[in-house]
């Protein structure tokens, strides 16, 4: 007879990237339970990036202070639960829902006894981000089948991209990505808005009709508007007017993305296209760059390291640096693209 393919249970609640530095987790976990039917559970402003990806058939939200009153009936209704995170709810409603409940040790002994595996996490920058979250599913045996980050672009919002870009001229390519800030609590990992301004200089005197495309939130208004001032004619600037999900559909056109260590970098680095990211000493592109990218181009800043500084001034890292990377991104891709085109 044969048994039921499992019903699987994944809780992240978190930001855009660390939500997303868990997908080649939950592929693996895919790839070792065959027609295994995943359910994953976010932070109810983030789990969109992870609807449409093959091998989740469903996402949800849930929050550390919505979870007590959750599954309180129905019983066992999944096979497996992987728990990231130490949200104590979050891990005693995998309990009740969930037959075996993979998790990081929570630091009770009571709690973490109750789990199929309580997980010694590693501590922090010892691995890469990705790899610390598949140290959940390797606990139980399940290998990783790549470190990709899983992102996936719907045909309809595909569609709605491409209407948006014809109303660009079309000569004006390259058409290149901005993210130049990170959220606000993060702010150490801006690089300065001069230099994003002079880096878009040196790409007109190469690339003359080039065209920006400038990224982000409410939070840097001032920011995105001044560097569209800045450049009227070659930019075209959508921080603060789309949806996240729409944003990655325009993302997903691009001649090449040049961004800060932030939620919308990693997605940029789950779809595949050149692009260059800039990181803070604090955070390296060692934890946080892109794996298993075809055409990823880190810029980290001078003075990396155990001993590195939130202090540490992003200034440091030159227009000159970036400038090389964003040249070689470019040349990749043209390379990228006639060898996807043969």
């Amino acid at each position: 007879m044969n048994s039921a393919p499992p019903r699987i249970l994944v809780i992240n609640v978190s930001r855009i990237g660390d939500t997303l530095l868990a997908t080649p987790a939950i592929r693996s976990i895919a790839a070792a339970f065959p027609g295994a039917r995943i359910t994953c559970l976010g932070h109810p402003k983030r789990v969109e990036v992870l609807a449409h990806i093959p091998f989740i058939q469903r996402i949800g939200a849930i929050t550390k202070n919505r979870a007590p009153w959750m599954g309180r009936f129905g019983g066992k209704r999944y096979d497996w639960a992987f728990v990231y995170g130490f949200d104590r709810p979050l891990v005693e409603y995998a309990l009740r829902v969930a037959r075996k409940v993979v998790a990081f040790a929570q630091g009770d002994p009571k709690l973490d006894d109750r789990l199929y595996k309580a997980v010694t996490p590693p501590p922090p920058h010892s691995l890469h981000a990705a790899h610390a979250q598949l140290v959940l599913p390797a606990a139980v045996g399940v290998p990783p089948t790549g470190f990709r980050l899983a992102y996936t672009v719907s045909e309809k919002e595909k569609s709605w991209a491409h209407q948006t870009l014809e109303r660009l001229p079309s000569d004006h390519r390259p058409l290149i990505g901005l993210q130049v800030s990170s959220f606000p609590t993060k702010a150490y990992r801006d690089w300065p808005l001069e230099h994003f301004i002079a880096l878009c200089e040196r790409i007109l005197e190469h690339h003359p009709r080039a065209h920006f495309l400038i990224f982000g939130g409410e939070a840097e208004k001032g920011r995105t508007e001044a560097l569209h001032r800045r450049f009227p004619g070659c930019s075209t600037l959508f921080a603060g007017r789309l949806t996240l999900r729409h944003t990655a559909a325009l993302m997903n056109e691009l001649d090449l993305y040049v961004g800060v260590d932030t939620g919308p970098t990693h997605i940029m680095g789950s779809l595949g296209r050149p692009m260059v990211a800039l990181y803070h000493s604090c955070c390296p592109s060692r934890i946080f760059g892109q794996l298993d990218h075809p055409c990823f181009y880190p810029v980290d800043h001078p003075n990396r390291g155990p001993d590195a500084l939130a202090e540490a001034s992003m200034a440091e890292i030159s227009v000159d640096t970036v400038w090389e990377q964003v040249r070689a991104a470019l040349s990749a891709g043209k390379r990228l693209e006639k060898k996807t085109d043969s």
